[in-house]
């Protein structure tokens, strides 16, 4: 059963650093074509409108908002389920394994949101951004230790994942509350009728996806007409589905789910958020934008404040004796793990989306450019760090 779990463990970890590498091909794909001639392609393609009616239904949107409302469901919908499976089954069902990710993910999301309120405290426009540099990018962070390759002790990516997983489930919550439009109460009042129904199938332990994804439909057009972003209906249903069945004790239905979506998030999902999201436009800009609030309080929140938060907290609470090292990490390796977490590219796309995507603020500065030089310079050091730490441990 031990060597069962630890064989799942690593085809996690290699699936998802495939998905990272992938991810910094498709981003650096994007980037190309905004900086070339087949920008004015790239553009029309994000701008092409897609519709869906069904009556007096309709969803109208560019295609670059089904991509981030609709596919980045999914994503969503597999962090719920991994959330679940962790807190039920996984490594934050031992209290002694969430202590220090917790405290490091409180770190790693407070320490950047108030590095960037500092740069940016006196615009109530560039405020909306706050919690831009508070997310982690696990695939990417996962696709850099891959580089490192057999040496990366098991423990150090555990501790990892479970720091994501504590930053994810803080992103969701920030999202929820901080980044919702007017809210619609009659479509809010469908949104708690299909989660009462989830429930009601989850108690009873119910394996039919199509259930599940029948009520989550559902749910994702009345969230998308509530105001409150739908992407939030995923970790819902992800919640919802059964760790049993009540049919056959052998089966699992998230388990199941959480494998057949590993690839389609990890191969498709992401590396097409990244191509629609980080075609990052270089012509024309100029100083004054490069050094504005914004993307200089996003860059230095994701390098300097993720690994402030991160290792800082971390360091309080082993020396206060609230909780001890992971197994065969030490303070190097926290220190290169720490900076890791500054890769936020995947999760501070999307909060930049929702905070700046409705606005005309792109003419002034362009987040993503934050986000892409924090999110480099946190990689290349983590790696260069984590490198030199593991090299120094095996001699």
């Amino acid at each position: 059963m031990q060597d069962t779990k630890k064989s799942f463990i690593r085809e996690f970890f290699k699936l998802e650093s495939a998905g990272g590498i992938l991810l910094m091909f498709t981003a650096l794909l994007a980037v190309i074509c905004a900086n070339s001639p087949l920008n004015q392609y790239y553009v029309l393609l994000l701008d092409t409108p897609v519709e869906v009616r069904v009556g007096a239904l309709e969803i109208a949107k560019p295609l670059l908002l089904w991509i981030n409302d609709g596919l980045m469901a999914i994503f969503f919908l597999l962090v719920g389920l991994e959330l679940k499976r962790e807190l039920i089954e996984g490594e934050l069902s031992d209290k002694r394994n969430v202590i220090l990710p917790a405290v490091a993910a409180v770190g790693g999301m407070a320490a950047p949101a108030l590095i960037y309120t500092y740069f940016n405290i006196n615009d109530p426009v560039a405020m909306k951004g706050w919690a831009i540099p508070a997310a982690t990018d696990i695939a990417f962070a996962l696709g850099i230790l891959s580089l490192l390759g057999s040496r990366v002790p098991l423990s150090l990516k555990v501790f990892l994942t479970s720091v994501a997983i504590f930053d994810d489930l803080g992103a969701i919550v920030i999202i929820a509350i901080f980044y919702t439009a007017n809210i619609s109460f009659k479509a809010l009042l469908v949104v708690v009728v299909c989660i009462a129904a989830l429930y009601f199938l989850n108690r009873r332990n119910e394996d039919s996806k199509s259930l599940y994804f029948l009520i989550g439909a559902i749910m994702w057009i009345a969230m998308l007409k509530s105001g409150v972003h739908a992407t939030l209906t995923g970790v819902i249903l992800g919640m919802s589905i059964p760790l049993y069945s009540n049919k056959d004790k052998n089966y699992s239905p998230l388990k199941s789910l959480e494998h057949d979506l590993h690839k389609l998030v990890a191969f498709f999902v992401l590396p097409v958020f990244a191509f629609a999201n980080a075609g990052l436009n270089l012509s024309g800009i100029s100083l004054e934008q490069v050094l504005h609030p914004v993307p200089v309080g996003i860059a230095l929140g994701l390098f300097l404040g993720k690994q402030i938060g991160v290792f800082g907290l971390c360091w309080v609470a082993v020396k206060l004796r609230f909780v001890s090292l992971p197994k065969d990490m030490n303070w190097l390796s926290l220190y290169g793990t720490s900076l890791l977490c500054g890769i936020g590219f995947t999760m501070s796309l999307f909060i930049g989306s929702l905070a700046f995507g409705q606005t005309n603020v792109n003419l002034l500065f362009d987040e993503r450019l934050g986000i892409i030089v924090g999110s480099l310079i946190s990689g290349f050091m983590g790696y260069m760090v984590l490198r030199f730490s593991i090299k120094s441990t095996n001699q």
